[in-house]
């Protein structure tokens, strides 16, 4: 991977906590620079898709308590009875 050089300004107090956490790790501040840069590009993505691209078929309305309760009960009761059809 190729790698792009920049400069920014940071407060001395999280360089501070970053050149410890790299002598703690074992790893160079750049390091955890980086990751840190990685980890705020990608909470700030904007994806192109939507995180669920598929449907599915309900009843057009918010489920009540009652029926998801039922519908985990049921679930629970297909995996634990082996003769229970699914």
């Amino acid at each position: 991977m190729s790698m792009k050089r920049t400069n920014v300004y940071a407060d001395p107090e999280d360089l501070a906590i970053i050149k410890e956490a790299a002598r703690r790790r074992g790893i160079s501040e750049a390091e955890i620079i980086r990751q840190g840069i990685h980890l705020a590009a990608m909470a700030n993505r904007v994806w192109d898709e939507p995180l669920f691209s598929r449907t599915f078929e309900g009843p057009g309305r918010t489920p009540s308590r009652t029926d998801v309760r039922d519908a985990v009960v049921d679930a629970v009761r297909r995996e634990t009875d082996p003769g229970t059809a699914a």
